[in-house]
């Protein structure tokens, strides 16, 4: 899907923070666990736009973080 070294020189457009790399409803996305929002991926080509992403609630924001294990920041 995205490549490692893509993935580590990505951040969150709002925080400049890490983004988590999740499946959601069976599509891959880029988690921000600080701010719980979540930015689709379409085509292979994430979709860094503050707008366009998805807040998450906290059952949803339990689970992805479960996903991405125990390294994951909270």
């Amino acid at each position: 899907m995205i490549p490692q070294d893509l993935l580590d020189i990505l951040v969150c457009p709002a925080d400049r923070g890490p983004l988590l790399l999740v499946q959601r409803s069976g599509a891959g996305a880029l988690y921000n666990p600080r701010l719980r929002r979540a930015y689709r991926i379409d085509g292979d080509i994430p979709v860094l736009l503050i707008d366009e992403s998805e807040p998450i609630g906290d059952e949803e924001h339990a689970a992805l973080i479960a996903q991405a294990g125990p390294a994951a920041p909270q």
